[in-house]
């Protein structure tokens, strides 16, 4: 059987630029309003999308006051969403650093239930010191205990969702027995860091359990997705770059008993697509006169760890730069930013509008067949599964690519629209038992 190319329109806030908001299309109010959110889901439900993501942040992020960064909670809007759609994946950012596996087993169970078996959870393990003040820390706890906390949480989560059988629920009006006591079970988990007795009060969920996604890319986010995830979320900025990793996960996945093909690497695409590649240009060039500099430049030196400050922004990167970040957390996205620098020849200046359209994602600008060829390269040279679509400017971006490159990646025989059934049958997964 060909393989599919697979796609899930990303949506955080009103698109992946920086500046995005201050758009003359844009309603920078709009992200509060649940007819925003319904409408993209329309929008990429009738172009097919295997699935839309929703990504989150449990802060106000650093120079708010310059970008749009407030953010409702993804399994609100979610669950709106499934109200209003049939076909498409619904996925949502939630932190294992911060809450309790029974909350987060149950409403991701809740949300698979509503939407006949189309729930995604992508697990994150949180990185930033807003966050874990915003909690009650003082410091965020390191990188490693981290993601030790993070297997703790997902493996009594996974154990509340198999604490139902799926034949549990018989009901019989006749002798007042809702379900078979024998098929309910306790779970009894007692982590290194959490602890929960079990049983779920939502029965078994239709996929089984909901699909799990991650985007971790240091060793230990690595080895985390290996282990636990359904598809992987990277920042990948070139050919070569995005086929290492992809030959790492598969590896990876087979070292820890998993058939490499279960494991589905998502890269992220930042596409600018119009009739034209000047047209295309000329709207990333609009988008960049929007972006505030120091805002952007602030950012940079957050991922640096550096003071940028006296640099010159029409010279290239200064080569004394550590090539760390200055927390952890941010250790890989600094080496694919000082790689795009360092490969391109970039100036200062042109690496902050590189970071302000799309933080270091594939950037891809042209017309449908220009972007339609760069998704045909790395899906046919084994760089992706499928890409996670990150319009820089909602939804005007999205039905851009679902207008101009959709048609050129149906020609192709690459994509066609997701068909209905549960999410792990959109991504050829096989079921959990």
């Amino acid at each position: 059987m060909t393989r599919r190319l697979l796609l899930n329109a990303v949506i955080f806030g009103l698109g992946s630029h920086e500046a995005g908001w201050r758009m003359p299309e844009s309603d920078p109010l709009s992200s509060t309003s649940i007819d925003y959110w319904l409408d993209i889901a329309r929008r990429a439900e009738a172009a097919g999308y295997d699935a839309l993501f929703l990504g989150d942040v449990l802060a106000l992020q650093k120079g708010a006051d310059r970008h749009l960064s407030d953010a409702m909670d993804p399994l609100v809007i979610l669950s709106a969403m499934a109200a209003m759609t049939s076909r498409i994946g619904l996925i949502g950012t939630a932190s294992t650093s911060f809450d309790h596996p029974f909350h987060l087993a149950r409403r991701f169970a809740s949300l698979d239930h509503i939407t006949k078996g189309r729930a995604g959870w992508n697990v994150v393990t949180s990185s930033n010191l807003l966050e874990a003040q915003n909690f009650g820390l003082d410091t965020m706890p390191d990188h490693a205990d981290r993601y030790a906390r993070a297997a703790d949480v997902l493996e009594a989560a996974i154990a509340l969702w198999e604490s139902w059988d799926a034949d549990a629920r018989r009901p019989d009006k006749a002798s007042g027995r809702y379900f078979d006591p024998a098929k309910v079970h306790a779970v009894n988990h007692d982590g290194a860091f959490v602890r929960s007795a079990g049983p779920l009060n939502v029965p078994r969920s239709p996929q089984g359990r909901p699909l799990l996604a991650q985007a971790g890319s240091s060793p230990d986010g690595r080895a985390f997705a290996a282990r636990y995830a359904d598809i992987v979320f990277t920042v990948q900025a070139t050919l070569d770059d995005a086929r290492a990793f992809y030959r790492d996960m598969k590896s990876r996945a087979a070292d820890a008993g998993r058939d490499p093909a279960d494991l589905l690497i998502f890269p992220g695409i930042v596409p600018i697509a119009a009739p034209t590649r000047a047209a295309a240009e000329a709207r990333l060039a609009e988008m960049n006169g929007f972006a505030v500099i120091e805002h952007v430049r602030g950012k940079l030196e957050e991922f640096l760890g550096a003071d940028l400050s006296a640099a010159d922004l029409d010279a290239p990167l200064p080569d004394n730069l550590a090539t760390h970040g200055g927390n952890q957390a941010s250790q890989s996205r600094v080496s694919v930013l000082v790689g795009i620098a360092r490969r391109d020849k970039l100036t200062l200046r042109q690496l902050l509008m590189r970071l302000a359209s799309g933080r270091g994602h594939l950037l891809a600008i042209g017309t449908g067949a220009d972007i339609a060829d760069i998704m045909q390269e790395w899906f046919e040279n084994g760089a992706a599964d499928g890409f996670n679509i990150m319009s820089p400017v909602m939804p005007a971006d999205l039905q851009s690519f679902s207008d101009l490159v959709l048609p050129e990646l149906m020609a192709r025989g690459l994509f066609a629209p997701a068909k209905p059934g549960n999410l792990r049958e959109k991504y050829g997964l096989p079921p959990i038992g």
